[in-house]
């Protein structure tokens, strides 16, 4: 149930789950362990507010960990951030918020700075011990800082676990986050989660604060292949949308082009062979030794990723063949062992030596370029909620994420949302609970049913096969009914015999996934164009006339969806 300004009760579509059993007060809380979230969890500890980090493993664990690639940011000797701010607009194909962009390329810089400062160690030159830099697709300079090799992602979630561990933040790990709290004026006031596991705090239970910032991360779990760790399974933009708040963009979800191919029936986390590789001149070839990207754009293999995806799908229709493979056995032993060691290891451990061997490579599923629709501040439509990192839409990605403008955007924008926090202090003791504060959707009535686990599988192969890197009006029609029977059978089973799945962290889950899933097909099936990493066979064309614009979806009480446009590619104000 969400109260509303006039007294009245609307009842909303929630998780249904125990009412929560232990409570905690916060001045703000995180939900999420990755770049972004840490990052808020930071900044705003340092200006004196208590902050509480939930997160749905390890604290070590967030997403940001599996990042091989690198950062983006104009750091190199005649880069600029007007030339980072070209290739990004480029990628988004028409539809980045400029104004986003140039916030992210503008402070980007100094941000990547404040990181280093706090302890993440990238790779530097041995003579000048400035930071090395490489290309990935899209870019046309060097501006992609790396670590470690190809080990990026976990450096800078190792210097930033650190941080939070010197800092005393208060940590709720192994916690699974169910709904937003509102206060009787509709804002937030804190979040129910679920722990898993015994200790001090087990079950469901609430954080409440008068500040909730989503850093969840993506929503990868809906297919059934994907570079995706597991607890993938889009709990922040369904926590969202239960709560009341715009979601925008969900249909662009970017296929990594470059996947180990691991065989036909590989599903799940899939290893990844990151975008760097061809930047440091990896050539993709089809069983032939034939380079089929030449001639298809002016940057061949390092052409933006929506692009390679396309033509790695083409070649395998046209050869009717399973994957293409990327040749990079003339980098040599060394350099593989120096630069690549992580997918040295991984391809190894799969019986593939890379320097003596072509990757058999193919497209899946990797990062959700839409989300929680935030404004420049990562507010989001509901008052007191804000989101950053792969769980937000802030307009930067547009149609199509550039290589590397990930872990930037979720470094900028963080500290932008600590800083509009930030403008409420000075902190004192947390407030206490507020009086009425509850779910936005109330536990124990008016619940939506939850799915039983095996639903997971069952909506992955609905959206692989209707929903993948190529789509048509025919398969989303037939994705949106099937869906659509899934969550009819699992409605009329509740209504007609008051049954429904246990409460649990894979019902919870796989709920969580059906509708993520449902609004992904909706914003497709209404975008009757080829634009960016969304591709219509049916469709083949981009339509600036008709779609350089947004779809904006949100939740209705009734557990349907309601579908809008904005009137051009910038988006609309967040605050009301």
């Amino acid at each position: 149930m969400t109260l509303i300004p006039d007294g009245t009760a609307a009842i909303r579509p929630a998780l249904r789950a125990p009412a929560p059993g232990w409570s905690v007060a916060a001045d703000v809380v995180v939900v999420g362990s990755g770049v972004a979230g840490l990052t808020v969890a930071l900044r705003c500890a340092a200006a004196g507010a208590k902050v509480t980090v939930v997160t749905k493993a390890r604290l070590d664990d967030g997403s940001t960990r599996w990042a091989q690639g690198g950062i983006a940011a104009a750091l190199g000797d005649g880069d600029t951030p007007g030339q980072h701010l070209d290739d990004t607009l480029v990628a988004g194909a028409g539809l980045c918020d400029e104004a986003a962009v140039r916030l992210l390329v503008t402070e980007g810089p100094d941000a990547v700075r404040r990181l280093i400062a706090t302890g993440a160690r990238f790779d530097t030159d041995e003579d000048s011990g400035e930071i090395l830099l490489t290309r990935e697709g899209g870019h046309h300079r060097r501006r992609i800082a790396h670590a470690g090799g190809d080990a990026t992602g976990a450096e800078i979630s190792r210097a930033l676990v650190d941080a939070v561990r010197r800092a005393g933040i208060e940590t709720v790990e192994n916690a699974l986050v169910l709904d937003l709290l509102k206060d009787a004026e509709g804002h937030a006031a804190g979040v129910t989660l679920h722990v898993m596991g015994e200790g001090q705090r087990d079950g469901v239970g609430a954080v409440h604060a008068p500040a909730v910032v989503l850093a969840t991360g993506g929503m990868g779990q809906i297919f059934s292949a994907t570079t995706n760790p597991a607890v993938s399974t889009g709990d922040g933009v369904a926590l969202a949308l239960r709560a009341g708040a715009e979601v925008s963009d969900l249909e662009f979800v970017q296929f990594h082009p470059t996947v180990l191919w691991l065989g036909p029936e590989a599903e799940g986390q899939q290893p990844l062979v990151s975008e760097a590789v061809r930047g440091e001149g990896a050539y993709l070839v089809d069983a032939d030794g034939v380079r089929f990207m030449r001639g298809q754009h002016e940057l061949a293999e390092l052409a933006p990723r929506d692009i390679v995806a396309k033509g790695i799908l083409r070649r395998m229709l046209e050869q009717d063949a399973e994957h293409m493979y990327l040749d990079a056995r003339h980098f040599g032993a060394r350099m593989w062992e120096h630069r690549f060691p992580t997918i040295l290891a991984a391809c190894r451990a799969h019986g593939i030596d890379p320097v003596t061997q072509p990757i058999p490579v193919a497209p899946a599923a990797h990062y959700a370029s839409g989300g929680v629709r935030t404004d420049l501040h990562g507010r989001t439509t509901v008052p007191g909620l804000y989101a950053c990192g792969e769980v937000a839409c802030t307009g930067v990605h547009g149609a199509n994420r550039l290589a590397s403008n990930s872990l930037l955007e979720g470094l900028v924008f963080a500290e932008r949302i600590a800083d509009d926090i930030g403008a409420r202090g000075p902190w004192g003791a947390p407030a206490p609970v507020p009086a009425g504060s509850v779910p936005a959707a109330s536990a124990g009535q008016g619940e939506s049913p939850l799915l039983a686990s095996e639903a997971r599988y069952t909506i992955q192969r609905i959206m692989t096969t209707g929903a993948g890197v190529i789509r048509s009006a025919d398969s989303l029609d037939r994705a949106a009914a099937q869906l659509e029977a899934v969550h009819r059978e699992a409605a009329e089973e509740l209504r007609r015999d008051g049954k429904t799945a246990e409460p649990g962290v894979e019902t919870w889950e796989a709920t969580n996934l059906l509708l993520v899933s449902r609004v992904l097909v909706a914003a497709a099936r209404r975008r009757a164009e080829t634009r960016g990493c969304h591709w219509r066979e049916d469709r083949p064309e981009r339509d600036d006339a008709g779609w350089a614009r947004h779809l904006l979806v949100t939740l209705r009480p009734d557990d349907t969806l309601d579908v809008r446009t904005t009137g051009s590619a910038d988006f609309p104000g967040t605050t009301t």
